[in-house]
């Protein structure tokens, strides 16, 4: 063979060898970056971020019916033990009042009403941000005095003579849904007294200034043995929808979906569940 025979064939073996060097190294990098996140750089970067993403701090103000005051107090301090440096702030009372706060201008990140009617006006005035979902349901019941003493059995039993009935606002979910399980009812009913929200017209109940009062299940079951329950089938009528949305003014927007996150979550649901709202 030729001196230059033999320089050619040198040369062509060192190109070979870089090239194999080359194709090895581009597949180490290859099967680090596609290893499930394991390793490379760009696992490292998407798992320091998640982390980031992750951290919820600072206080959430939440406005919610007042039907949800026992089920969204445990779900708040749920909230705060799962992030450290939480704090939740409610505002429950009549959704109509509440919706009226927030389109006047009222600080607050969450709203969650008794029925599609009152969240609309807050969607309306655009101080709702997303999507709207609905996140329990409510069914009416007769709250009537320990023992119910009057033998309340029916809807129509509280059209007696002389019996004093006190009845939500028609203004507010709960007044508004009893009205309409009067009138599947095909009853007229001229209350003692109407109320701004539910836990006003079950108190009245509950310090014997009435003989009974339609209100929520649920506000019926917080009530433990201070009232009992009586069910109708014109309820079925006249179920509310509970939903919930982040407001457009929100001042803490991160902790605020991490509320509705954790409202509509398995454990949210399992605490409303046990305080009697129905699945959604």
């Amino acid at each position: 063979m030729t001196r230059s025979a033999r320089r050619t064939r040198r040369m062509l073996q060192a190109t070979g060898a870089g090239a194999a060097a080359l194709l090895a190294l581009s597949a180490c990098s290859s099967s680090g970056s596609d290893d499930s996140g394991k390793s490379g750089p760009s696992a490292s970067a998407s798992s320091s971020s998640g982390s980031s993403s992750g951290k919820v701090s600072g206080e959430v103000t939440v406005f919610a019916a007042a039907s949800l005051k026992e089920s969204f107090t445990t779900l708040g301090k749920e909230f705060e033990k799962a992030h450290p440096g939480t704090k939740v702030t409610f505002n429950f009372g009549g959704s109509d009042t509440l919706a009226a706060g927030i389109t006047g201008g009222a600080p607050a990140d969450v709203f969650a009403a008794a029925s599609p009617k009152t969240m609309k006006i807050v969607t309306d005035k655009g101080d709702a941000t997303g999507v709207q979902h609905t996140f329990a349901r409510n069914q009416l019941e007769i709250a009537t005095l320990p023992g119910n003493p009057d033998k309340l059995s029916s809807l129509k039993d509280l059209t007696r003579s002389g019996l004093k009935v006190v009845l939500c606002d028609k203004s507010v979910p709960c007044g508004a849904a009893a009205q309409k399980a009067l009138d599947a009812a095909n009853l007229k009913l001229t209350p003692a007294s109407y109320e701004q929200d539910v836990k006003g017209a079950l108190n009245k109940v509950v310090l014997k200034e009435a003989d009974a009062a339609v209100v929520y299940k649920t506000d019926i079951k917080a009530a433990g043995g201070k009232v009992d329950g009586v069910q109708f089938p014109e309820s079925a009528k006249a179920v509310n929808d509970y939903p919930i949305t982040l407001l457009k003014d929100a001042r803490n927007t991160q902790a605020a979906q991490a509320f509705l996150t954790l409202v509509e979550s398995p454990e949210g649901q399992k605490v409303l569940n046990q305080a009697g709202f129905l699945k959604p």
